[in-house]
């Protein structure tokens, strides 16, 4: 795996509409498999990924709270759709409206994680972006990484609070533009 930390230059990378980026991990999230979208759109050879932490795509304009969230929800046996912005191995972006579901043994134990992405509109895009921008913002106030996570987390339950919403009902309200477009 490359050692030198890779610096967003700004630049979008896209993928078609028919497209699904695949990727499953484990139960502390290293990868164990990638689809060929996935290495494609990112920019690491499959075996740079195999056996790296899913966050190694990680951007840092994504909020910490989602990340938080979505492992709170999958660890719990459930399923999440959030909009992920992520890093590639030249330091482009992609965006993706990400579907996250633990994988189950037979006995219905969690063994890991699989997810689903899929491109995302510019319409849910400048929607989610402020409001990322806005969480990233409160979190970089924080310099302990556990209080950054409560401080954006905080400021995600009140902005959904205010919206009479939950983050789920949020998203598909994101979702439903999207449709509509």
């Amino acid at each position: 795996m490359r050692t030198a930390p890779v610096t967003p230059n700004g630049v979008e990378r896209t993928f078609r509409p028919d497209q699904i980026i695949v990727s499953k991990t484990d139960l502390q999230g290293r990868l164990t498999y990638v689809n060929q979208l996935f290495v494609d759109i990112s920019g690491y050879p499959e075996d740079e990924l195999i056996g790296q932490p899913h966050n190694v795509i990680r951007h840092p304009r994504m909020p910490r709270c989602v990340f938080g969230l979505l492992w709170e929800r999958i660890q719990a046996g459930e399923e999440i759709f959030a909009y992920v912005v992520n890093l590639s191995a030249d330091g482009g972006h992609y965006w993706v409206l990400a579907h996250v579901t633990p994988t189950l043994d037979v006995r219905g134990g969690i063994t890991g994680y699989h997810s689903n992405r899929r491109t995302a509109s510019a319409t849910a895009l400048a929607e989610i972006q402020g409001l990322y921008g806005r969480l990233v913002a409160e979190e970089s106030r924080h310099p302990r990484t556990p209080d950054a996570l409560a401080a954006g987390r905080a400021l995600l339950d009140a902005i959904l609070a205010e919206a009479g919403c939950s983050y789920d009902e949020y998203v598909w309200g994101l979702s439903a533009e999207e449709d509509a477009a």
